[in-house]
């Protein structure tokens, strides 16, 4: 048996062909009933997710965080280098354990949370060591690079299709972004003069996402990427 759309062999359990995603049976052909899975009316209950996982990472997390700022007040009688690492660690605890406690969590809401912690551990460094890059430098950088990942997140999480034309935008602005960041070094910081890097990889990122959106409009192409690459 061989896939109409495609051409690729089937083995005659197939329901629809690995490669190319096409239904091997006809909608209108009635199927074979099969047996019911369990007897009756009687399904597995749920098993409770054991929660002790993320206890110890939480644990883990914890207990350096005490360790440091104890030995910072210790020595230093205060809250100095302490900061940073305690920062780092409730930056690393959002960003990977926090979603675990949640059955099903949606990227769609930790993402922009792991963004929001980034941009104020930022803005503690910038109060602490008395720099004045956090406005016209680090904020800027973490919106629009946020705003972008957050954007593609929520597309790929919604979408179902059109996941070419999004990664394929996306990477154009990323390239933008990039450059962005080269002017507000040139702004934010003394001695940076621009020399044009940044150019560099916009136009990389640029030829990169459109060519997927290339393919994204042409199907025949798609198609084609699609059976040599087995995608």
């Amino acid at each position: 048996m061989y896939c109409v759309k495609c051409g690729v062999k089937l083995a005659d359990t197939e329901i629809e062909c690995p490669l190319c995603g096409t239904v091997v049976y006809h909608p209108d052909i009635a199927r074979e009933k099969a047996e019911s899975l369990y007897p009756g009316k009687k399904y597995p209950r749920a098993g409770i997710t054991p929660r002790w996982p993320q206890v110890m990472f939480t644990v883990a997390f914890l207990l350096p965080l005490f360790i440091v700022l104890l030995c910072d007040i210790q020595f230093n009688l205060g809250i100095t280098w302490s900061g940073y690492v305690i920062g780092a660690l409730v930056l690393g605890y959002v960003a990977v354990v926090l979603p675990s406690w949640f059955k099903k969590p949606n990227p769609v809401v930790f993402v922009p949370c792991d963004f929001v912690v980034t941009a104020l551990y930022l803005l503690y460094i910038n109060l602490v060591t008395g720099g004045k890059w956090f406005l016209s430098f680090a904020l800027p950088v973490v919106c629009g690079v946020g705003a972008i990942v957050i954007t593609v997140v929520t597309l790929v999480y919604y979408v179902r299709r059109g996941k070419l034309f999004i990664f394929g935008g996306a990477m154009i602005a990323l390239g933008a972004v990039i450059l962005l960041m080269e002017f507000l070094m040139c702004i934010t910081f003394e001695g940076v003069k621009f020399i044009g890097w940044s150019l560099y990889p916009l136009i990389t990122l640029a030829l990169l996402g459109g060519a997927l959106i290339f393919l994204g409009i042409c199907r025949p192409a798609r198609e084609s990427m699609e059976k040599k690459f087995f995608i």
